[in-house]
């Protein structure tokens, strides 16, 4: 008995519709870049319960005539190619003729289309690839297209469905992978009849500083400068942030002809760039587009058409890297070196290429003097100190680049919280156990570190750092006990927030309302701030509510486990005692005291050094004849 059988169309489509449509933002990303090769230049999209009751996107582009709105559901039937060459030369988003067959596949479709020259349009119903209802109606000039109920008929697929915040984050990015690629279209996005984005046309920085010109107190487009590069391989335009702007959480697209893409490759050669200007775990924001031969490149490697071949990869590295260098160095942007002064006005990062995290200790020498891209604008960013004062750095090593950097941050924090109670600070406990604290005098120095002299050595504190520890573990305490105390604010505070902001605000609102923070949603892109913990009392509290947005965004939603910790690391950072404050005796002798409470008296919370001995032995060593 044969046992090999075709299945059936629908089932093939709903099979197939699991690599195209994987979840609602998929699903629109397919809807609007049809509107886009319908040469739309104002676009609506509707959502409910973040696209999985309804989306519904209506156009003014060309529209379809009868026949062509009943086969634009047939698997692979396109209007923009017609020939396998043609892969070769694509000028429109999407080609394979799979969207609109994987969407009716797993939804209830209904369609109104009309083009300009005709005097009524087509009405047509699709539910799970069954066409229920075919008709001519009177509508708009272009295409309305409402998508319902997505994986109604694959119940397993919807229930793999994240929450309606998760879904519309999704959403929300995918939205901004295509207005800005599209700054002369016009794009308004609601969900739940509540306006997220309403978007004019413009050029790119305009659309750029619609979209995130909430996220930050000043204009964002400030923090960027501009590149633009013409050869015969590639024409590179963009914006590229400047260092001083960088940070955990950046903004980084990469386009190329009109279409995102992912391209580690390319963003190692951003990373290059700016060597020397960064520290370890800040990233710059970037808006890059690329224009190159449609022939030079091969989109057709992945469904989501994300990921991109070029055929001249390397050159278009090493274009990009020098682009991008001469536009830091003609905005001067790259700080100078001073070869006369003792102390020159550049930063210098020395990483090993295996560096355990105690080598980590001395790996780091910084100039304070004269213009310095690390200097934090915040007392809770605390700057990496070397603690080895007789390290020096010929011009030489200052030319080398800075290599492995990037998995120094991760390395820290696997070391410093991933191995418990290893290298716990025992030897520091010792130090300080073994001798009558009463006796000793500290004292500060550059307002950053106190110092202890000791019969051993001498021993250094962050003052920073161990502020910061111990007041993470009184937070994480209360938090434990959910006793937060909130403090109400006399004028509330209106925060105006991004639309992937305010999604993260509603996700974690749970966690923001344990930590003492009070606060409800004043419009669709905006937080009113009427309670703060009262440990914040006199401090930022905004720029408080923006880091934790940005760390739990760094994290991602499936590490909701930490968003705990990330929110009282947060805390514990705004309240510690800042860097550069002069200190009594008293409070110093306080905060040594405090220090030997900690079960970890060398690393904080996320991994950062924060004391120190430089032994006597050493400290003999150089004045030793």
């Amino acid at each position: 008995m044969d046992i090999i059988h075709l299945l059936p169309d629908s089932v093939a489509n709903q099979i197939a519709a699991g690599e195209v449509i994987q979840r609602p933002a998929s699903c629109l990303k397919e809807l609007v870049e049809n509107s886009l090769d319908a040469g739309a230049t104002d676009i609506k999209v509707l959502l409910y319960d973040s696209g999985r009751t309804m989306m519904q996107v209506i156009d003014n582009g060309k529209g379809m005539s009868e026949t062509d709105a009943r086969m634009a559901f047939e698997r692979h039937a396109t209007s923009k190619i017609k020939s396998a060459d043609d892969l070769f030369a694509l000028h429109t988003m999407g080609f394979r003729g799979e969207a609109l067959a994987s969407i009716c596949a797993v939804a209830q479709v209904e369609l109104l289309t009309c083009r300009e020259e005709d005097e009524i349009g087509t009405r047509l119903e699709i539910h799970g690839s069954e066409v229920k209802l075919q008709e001519p109606c009177s509508c708009a000039k272009g295409t309305n297209i409402k998508v319902k109920n997505l994986f109604y008929n694959v119940p397993a697929r919807r229930r793999f469905l994240k929450t309606d915040a998760t879904e519309l984050r999704n959403i929300i990015q995918e939205f901004y992978r295509i207005v800005l690629v599209n700054p002369q279209c016009r794009f308004c996005l609601t969900n739940n009849d509540e306006l997220l984005l309403d978007l004019t046309a413009g050029n790119i920085k305009h659309r750029i500083e619609q979209v995130f010109g909430k996220s930050l107190n000043k204009q964002f487009t400030a923090g960027l400068v501009e590149i633009k590069s013409e050869t015969d391989i590639v024409e590179i335009h963009g914006f590229v942030g400047k260092p001083e702007f960088a940070g955990k959480q950046a903004q980084q697209y990469f386009f190329v002809n009109n279409r995102y893409m992912r391209h580690p490759y390319f963003h190692k050669a951003i990373m290059t760039a700016y060597q020397g200007m960064l520290q370890p775990d800040q990233q710059p924001s970037y808006f890059i587009y690329f224009d190159v031969r449609p022939e030079t490149i091969d989109v057709n490697i992945h469904p989501t058409k994300t990921e991109i071949k070029f055929s001249d990869e390397q050159p278009i590295w090493q274009i990009l890297l020098a682009t991008v260098r001469e536009s830091l160095g003609k905005f001067n942007v790259v700080p100078s070196l001073d070869f006369d002064s003792e102390a020159g006005s550049a930063s210098i990062i020395d990483i090993p290429q295996t560096a355990t995290r105690g080598e980590m200790s001395g790996s780091f020498t910084q100039h304070d003097s004269g213009y310095n891209p690390f200097n934090e604008k915040n007392s809770y960013q605390p700057q990496w100190v070397s603690n080895n004062s007789n390290r020096t750095s010929s011009y030489a090593d200052r030319k080398q680049p800075v290599q492995g950097w990037e998995k120094l941050y991760d390395n820290i924090i696997a070391n410093a919280i991933g191995k418990e109670g290893e290298e716990s600070g025992e030897g520091e406990r010792d130090a300080l156990f073994d001798v009558d604290l009463s006796q000793i005098v500290p004292f500060q120095l550059a307002g950053k570190y106190i110092v202890l002299p000791l019969p051993t050595g001498l021993f250094l504190l962050h003052q920073h750092r161990v502020h910061l520890s111990v007041m993470y573990e009184n937070i994480t305490a209360m938090l434990r006990q959910k006793r937060i105390p909130s403090q109400q604010l006399l004028f509330p505070e209106v925060i105006d927030m991004s639309a992937e902001e305010c999604s993260l605000m509603s996700e974690a609102e749970e966690e923001l309302r344990q930590s003492g923070f009070e606060f409800s949603q004043f419009s669709p892109s905006a937080y009113s701030l009427f309670g703060i913990p009262a440990i914040m009392d006199g401090h930022d509290a905004v720029a408080v509510i923006r880091r934790i947005l940005a760390s739990i965004s760094d994290a991602g939603l499936s590490a909701r486990a930490t968003w705990q910790h990330l929110i009282a690391l947060s805390l514990a950072a705004d309240a510690a005692i800042p860097s550069g404050k002069p200190m009594s005796e008293a409070e110093m002798r306080s905060l040594v005291e405090q220090l030997l409470t900690l079960d970890n008296q060398k690393f904080t919370p996320d991994g950062k050094q924060m004391t120190s001995i430089i032994p006597l032995q050493d400290i003999e060593k150089i004045f030793r004849v």
